[in-house]
């Protein structure tokens, strides 16, 4: 099965009908069993592990395991696992074996059960008389648990740089990484952030937009051949989203901004592909029902419920861009203002919405984590900042007109409100929201979510990917009660705010950032890197970290700029 008109058939009609993928989600996953007793007469067809393997969505029971075998010839392939207590597979605690082919871009999935809560594990495949890397994974614990600690990575462009932030993440010690989305990008060799790939020897394939089904799994298998990527899969498990650049650009649930109906057919046909290679390719537990195709809920004893959301796909409406709002050559805030707050608009859709609240409802852990890919976190600014910005009104020297603005908005926000004068005051009053494809473009929805939260007395914190940037905002609702904290990490190798501002220049507008936006406490706008969020019962402590480049192999972590952030559970104040 392929690009062909049985895959077709199957294909989405309108959005995600998620029915008519469940078949397909769970083709690659082989049965688990603990017989010795393997496969009684081998088809005979080597292969090799050129992708390396994986683990992912632990439990305290089971854990997924992966991996994508080459084969020597066309046919299908019988393959072995084996998990044990130690790495030299003295004590093998479960095994098995199935049999992949070209139908699921012959990928392997085993959902290993009967495992120890808390536990880390040796795993392997072999195939015939090849044996697959060995990997690490640990099961999440069960009842008390005395802490938790996550890497939080996103956003993985390969022809931007050298994967050296997942090479950094291989050597930590975490119970998990929580990858946020845009594990791949879809542009051609000519696209996004690839100027420097052909001096990288990073140059993507296939040498096109990947649209189809067989071009997804070639560049999720192109990326997968990265030595930094197999080291963090394999010394770790993974929890993952996806975000839009597994699909196309600024996807939502009918379509996308770099998706062309008239050269690239039905946008249901494309997501439905992506959607396919990326279950195949990624060591993901297939959907139980039709309902939770990518939202999950995965529980660190008593600690921590990990909810894992989609904000991309499932339920999104379009989002808005500014020049939909642009009257006379400036921004209207008022139909800016009213656009993101209609009611009728949604990021989740109603069926996951619901699913949340009662995820919420009925957690009794002592924190409650939403794993997602967009910025949940109030980010207003004053409307000329935003001008200055956008392309398609911005002036002559738009860097120049944003600084001034950004600088009399500063000096107005410092002075009491009676000293400020009334442009001043007006300046910052036009405040609208800075990125309207993150929650803040969906503002209603955004606001029912913190104030659910804030009723039920829960301590939510938020993780987010999406931006490029460093961020830890205070959440709140709209009459200013705490209902949680959010943490956003930079990307591994996607640039930032830099990009278009310049180096200098972003790094002179994070700091102001933080006094123009009240619940904003930290902003780093300059540097590529990770986050790692450890949770104990009575704190949440986040620390971002950074490599010094990713255009060479030889970096340093950047130690001057390291932050550190404290959450206490006592009244869920951002320090």
């Amino acid at each position: 099965m392929s690009d062909n008109n049985d895959f077709r058939r199957r294909t989405l009609v309108k959005g995600i009908a998620a029915a008519s993928l469940l078949p397909l989600l769970g083709s690659n996953l082989i049965a688990c069993s603990d017989s010795r007793d393997l496969v009684p007469e081998p088809a005979g067809v080597a292969a090799q592990f050129n992708h390396g393997v994986a683990s992912g969505d632990p439990l305290a029971d089971r854990v997924i395991l992966w991996t994508r075998v080459t084969p020597d010839e066309e046919g299908f392939v019988d393959v072995e696992w084996e998990v044990a207590s130690d790495e030299d597979f003295t004590d093998i605690v479960r095994s098995g074996a199935g049999v992949t082919d070209a139908a699921v871009d012959f990928t392997v999935k085993v959902d290993v059960d009967g495992l120890a809560p808390g536990t880390s594990y040796f795993y392997r495949f072999r195939v015939i008389d090849r044996v697959s890397p060995v990997a690490l994974t640990r099961t999440a614990p069960a009842g008390a648990a005395a802490s938790a600690v996550f890497a939080v990575v996103s956003c993985s462009n390969y022809p931007t740089g050298f994967f050296n932030v997942y090479r950094e993440v291989a050597l930590q010690e975490v119970d998990a990484v929580l990858h946020l989305g845009d594990y791949i990008y879809e542009y051609a060799p000519d696209g996004y952030a690839s100027s420097n790939a052909e001096a990288l020897d990073r140059v993507v394939t296939p040498a096109t937009e990947i649209v189809t089904l067989s071009d997804y799994r070639a560049r999720y298998a192109q990326y997968r051949t990265d030595p930094d990527l197999q080291a963090a899969h394999a010394a770790h498990p993974f929890i993952v989203v996806w975000d839009d650049h597994e699909i196309a650009n600024d996807t939502w649930r009918e379509g996308a901004e770099n998706h062309d109906p008239d050269s690239e057919g039905e946008f249901s046909e494309r997501l439905a592909s992506a959607i396919q290679a990326w279950y195949e390719w990624l060591p993901v537990r297939p959907p139980a029902n039709e309902q939770e195709i990518i939202y999950r809920l995965l529980p660190y004893g008593d600690l921590l419920d990990l909810v894992m959301l989609d904000t991309r796909v499932i339920g999104r409406d379009q989002q808005f861009v500014y020049p939909d709002f642009v009257t006379g050559g400036v921004i209207d805030v008022a139909a800016t203002r009213a656009a993101v707050s209609d009611s009728r608009r949604t990021l989740l859709g109603e069926t996951q919405l619901t699913w949340l609240k009662d995820k919420l409802t009925s957690s009794n852990a002592r924190w409650q984590v939403l794993g997602q890919q967009v910025l949940m976190g109030r980010y207003d600014l004053p409307s000329p900042v935003l001008q200055a910005l956008e392309p398609s009104i911005a002036g002559d020297d738009p860097l120049a007109e944003g600084v001034a603005a950004v600088l009399a908005a500063v000096a107005a926000k410092n002075k009491p409100p009676a000293e400020r004068t009334p442009e001043e005051q007006a300046l910052l009053d036009s405040a609208i929201p800075y990125n309207l494809d993150a929650w803040d473009g969906y503002g209603f929805e955004r606001d029912e979510v913190l104030e659910f939260v804030a009723q039920l007395d829960k301590r939510m914190i938020v993780l987010a990917g999406d931006t490029h940037n460093s961020w830890a905002s205070q959440l709140r609702t709209t009459s200013g009660q705490v209902a949680g904290v959010e943490f956003a990490t930079s990307s591994v190798t996607s640039p930032g705010l830099e990009l278009v501002l310049g180096a200098d220049a972003a790094a002179f507008f994070a700091p102001l950032m933080t006094t123009l936006v009240d619940d904003l406490v930290y902003a780093d706008f300059n540097n590529r890197g990770y986050l790692t969020v450890r949770f104990e019962p009575e704190t949440v402590t986040a620390e971002w970290r950074y490599v010094s480049a990713i255009d060479s192999r030889d970096y340093v972590l950047n130690e001057e700029a390291f932050h550190q952030r404290i959450v206490n559970h006592s009244d869920l104040v951002l320090s």
